[in-house]
């Protein structure tokens, strides 16, 4: 799917639901954030026909029970998610979002033996 819908942090929320488990019904993403949400049943009910006019989910019936399933993944949708941030709030320019996260950021010896790796990866493909 090449048009990745834009989905709110609630919709986000939902759809993790539907990224770990699917299908899946609206109880099940109820009794999955009930911990964690105070969402009424009707809350969860119009994030899930936001997400289904958006296309981010199908569903079918099975009997008098509705089973939703994602049609985009999370990774298209966090690289869709990433790409929007990084247009807004840098003006698409990698480098500059790259280098404020450095110097904000406390970073492991392990995390930096990753992103060096990750850096000398890209630089070689070339």
């Amino acid at each position: 799917m090449n048009d990745i819908p834009r989905i709110s942090e609630a919709e986000w929320e939902v759809m993790k639901v539907f990224w770990k488990q699917s299908p899946a019904t609206a109880n099940d993403v109820m009794n999955e954030l009930r911990n964690d949400k105070e969402w009424k049943p009707a809350t969860v009910k119009s994030l899930i026909n936001r997400l289904l006019k958006k296309k981010a989910l199908e569903f079918h019936k099975e009997g008098k029970t509705y089973l939703y399933s994602p049609l985009v993944s999370e990774e298209e949708c966090v690289k869709a998610e990433s790409k929007s941030f990084l247009r807004r709030l840098y003006g698409g320019a990698l480098k500059p979002m790259f280098v404020q996260f450095l110097k904000d950021e406390k970073l492991t010896e392990e995390e930096i033996k990753e992103l060096k790796y990750l850096l000398d990866k890209k630089s070689g493909e070339k």
